[in-house]
């Protein structure tokens, strides 16, 4: 038999803002800010920190050692985590693992990415491809156009969900509809902007159905974790009403059902299946439990995908759920309350840590510009994929048992020490209180080479 893991519980969540790539922060800005924010809201040092992760895609080797060196240079293991669009949530998983196995009491895990503008591209050309498999059965089945990769996938996708279920470009339309309305109210998303059906429906076309509405951007920006175990909170009572419990996690990788010539199998349709089986199992509760749900929208058709697979409704109903306004406030769930990748951005290391700290604001009640009001909310639902491929699914409680309830932003202000509510307003740190939280025996200046005056000046 398996050993049994122990609790594990996120204490600290922190986030940049979402950024166009303009060329404007460095990755050791993003990564800087993101790792701060969160010590800061865990209120621990980076003393206490036993081991660190590091995420990101578009990065030299080792970048997480130098984002962490500013932080400290404890000698504690630094890992470097890469794995396409599940990057952050991969590290969650692997900190989550080490925690309840008992190899550390408190791990960092921080996302951050600097990334070109327009679609993602490939660096290496000179070597196979990890994706060159997916790439010959999309030749065989679909063909290729020359729209980018990852939209022809998902784009395919939804033309067969069309073909096959009875789903209807509007429905597509409608779920970027929702995302780029819940994105009003996260002061961390790239794009505020409401827009309507139709101006989804009639902006321009990247790949049948999808128009650019429907599509994620690339974005700069960063995110971070900390992760603690039930031993390292039991010794900090004054944080268990912020303490969040993981109630099941499950990493998938790819069946054989990848190349069954489908192109919603092709986009990683079984491995979520899988992942999120799984993580229902150890959480000991169904998709009926759950209200609130930040998912991988990297396209509209992936939500609809991940709808069916996550098993929030029957395969096949999906587009069904979306009509009925299931996915929005005043529906059977709140699907990406934060904007979604679609709205909010999708700067790939940091956006599973990201769905993580819109999860953990919602649960502890801080979010409170737009939680979920007409029913109790116990459990939370994160689901971050990548293709290549890994999908990550996540379930969160409260780890003091009790309903959400929102929190006043003074209430908030005071409990933080930063004088103000980070769920409902992006606003920064004192240098004061970046050296209060770095390490206090093993820090560097050299190392941080001035990322924290860079940083302040953006504040």
């Amino acid at each position: 038999m398996p050993k049994q893991p122990s609790p594990v519980h996120v204490i600290g969540v922190g986030m940049t803002k979402f950024l166009k790539p303009r060329g404007k922060v460095d990755y050791t800005e993003v990564g800087f800010e993101a790792g701060i924010k969160a010590l800061l809201d865990a209120h621990i040092t980076y003393d206490d920190v036993d081991q660190g992760i590091g995420c990101y895609v578009y990065g030299d080797s080792t970048c997480a050692q130098r984002v962490f060196y500013q932080f400290g240079m404890t000698q504690i293991p630094i890992y470097n985590v890469n794995s396409n669009c599940s990057t952050g949530s991969s590290g969650l998983n692997l900190g989550r693992q080490a925690i309840a196995y008992g190899a550390a009491d408190c791990i960092l895990v921080v996302g951050f990415e600097k990334m070109f503008p327009g679609s993602l591209k490939g660096f290496w050309e000179d070597r196979e491809s990890p994706m060159g498999t997916t790439g010959t059965m999309l030749q065989e089945t679909y063909g290729f156009t020359n729209s980018p990769m990852a939209a022809q996938l998902f784009g395919n996708a939804a033309r067969e969900q069309i073909e096959k279920y009875g789903s209807h470009p509007n429905d597509y339309a409608e779920i970027a509809r929702v995302n780029h309305e819940h994105s009003k109210r996260n002061p961390y998303a790239q794009f505020q902007q409401e827009y309507t059906l139709e101006e989804i429906l009639n902006a321009p076309m990247i790949h049948e159905p999808l128009t650019k509405l429907q599509c994620c951007p690339t974005s700069d920006g960063g995110a971070a974790v900390v992760l603690c175990s039930q031993g390292f909170l039991d010794k900090r009572p004054h944080l268990k009403s912020q303490a969040i419990q993981i109630a099941g996690q499950q990493l998938g990788t790819d069946s054989p059902e990848l190349f069954s010539k489908s192109a919603v199998d092709l986009c990683g349709y079984h491995m979520t299946e899988f992942a999120a089986r799984e993580a229902f199992k150890q959480a000991g509760i169904t998709p009926d439990d759950i209200s609130l749900v930040e998912l991988h929208d990297c396209f509209s058709a992936n939500e609809m995908i991940l709808i069916n697979s996550l098993g929030l409704a029957p395969v096949g109903k999906a587009h069904e759920l979306v009509r009925a306004g299931g996915i929005t406030y005043g529906g059977k769930y709140v699907i990406n309350p934060s904007g979604g990748l679609i709205s909010k951005g999708h700067p790939l290391g940091a956006t599973g840590l990201a769905q993580c700290a819109e999860l953990v604001w919602h649960l502890r009640g801080w979010a409170n510009n737009r939680l979920i009001k007409d029913r109790e909310v116990k459990y939370a639902l994160q689901q971050n994929l990548g293709l290549g491929g890994a999908s990550i699914v996540t379930i969160y409680k409260r780890a003091d048992g009790k309903v959400v309830k929102p929190v006043a932003d003074t209430e908030i202000a005071a409990q933080t020490g930063l004088g103000y509510n980070p769920a409902t307003q992006a606003k920064g740190f004192t240098k004061a209180q970046a050296q209060s939280v770095v390490s206090q025996k093993q820090f560097s200046e050299y190392a941080l080479a001035g990322i924290g005056d860079k940083v302040q000046a953006r504040f």
